[in-house]
């Protein structure tokens, strides 16, 4: 795509999205789209094609600035911390762009969600695999990215849809805790034993996510076995 459609593409983008916020998603069509960007309807067509397209653009859109805000968080050496940072960080952006976090978390067709949100659980999976790398996991990574974000998805959303003047800033505190307290463990105390059998069996998992698959002196069916091993240990 060259630069003149590139810069067409992006005004279009970010004059939808002022629709998007100021109204809704319901305010949102071609022709309203294309008269606020001062284009032709045509010119919107060919490059979005009809308003189910403008619309995964904006999903898109949408999850690349949560992704920019996402990215502001530095993981520390306390990946349990990092955990509620992010989390509070997912909650806030629901709340300041709800319009957005409407057309990013509640698809109007189920099984369908925006290629970006991939990135966001990739980097989700990064914070919690660190946490599994310090022996401060109960579960596989994977099993909490999907805890978290289903917990923290529901209370965005709830929160969402009361007024702002009702809306209990504990709930999401509590959730928060509530989840990650089941899903972690206090830093394991100094012993002439170390963690415990679970802990050493994610932290060993989450060194292998972190390596490079041909650098494994196994084939990719032993890695798979060795890593269901673990997962059964951890139980």
């Amino acid at each position: 795509m060259d630069d003149a459609k590139t810069r067409t593409r992006r005004h279009i983008l970010e004059v939808a999205a002022g629709i998007l916020e100021r109204e809704g998603a319901q305010a949102v069509s071609t022709r309203s789209v294309a008269a606020a960007a001062g284009i032709r309807a045509a010119s919107l067509y060919q490059l979005f094609g009809d308003k189910d397209g403008l619309l995964a653009a904006l999903a898109i859109h949408a999850f690349e600035r949560y992704l920019a805000e996402k990215h502001t968080l530095v993981p520390t050496d306390d990946p349990v911390g990092d955990m509620r940072r992010g989390w509070d960080i997912h909650v806030d952006f629901g709340l300041r762009h709800p319009a957005f976090y409407l057309l990013m978390f509640g698809a109007d067709r189920p099984g369908r969600r925006p290629p970006a949100a991939d990135e966001a659980h990739d980097l989700l999976l990064k914070f919690l695999d660190r946490a599994a790398a310090a022996g401060r996991l109960r579960v596989p990574p994977a099993l909490a990215a999907r805890l978290c974000l289903a917990a923290v998805t529901g209370v965005t959303l709830s929160l969402i849809s009361a007024p702002a003047q009702d809306r209990d800033p504990e709930i999401s505190a509590r959730m928060r805790d509530t989840l990650i307290g089941s899903l972690t463990t206090d830093p394991p105390p100094p012993s002439p034993e170390g963690p415990g059998l679970a802990s050493r069996a994610l932290a060993l998992d989450a060194a292998l996510t972190a390596v490079d698959r041909d650098a494994l002196p196994m084939r990719p069916t032993e890695t798979a076995l060795l890593r269901d091993w673990l997962h059964q240990l951890a139980r």
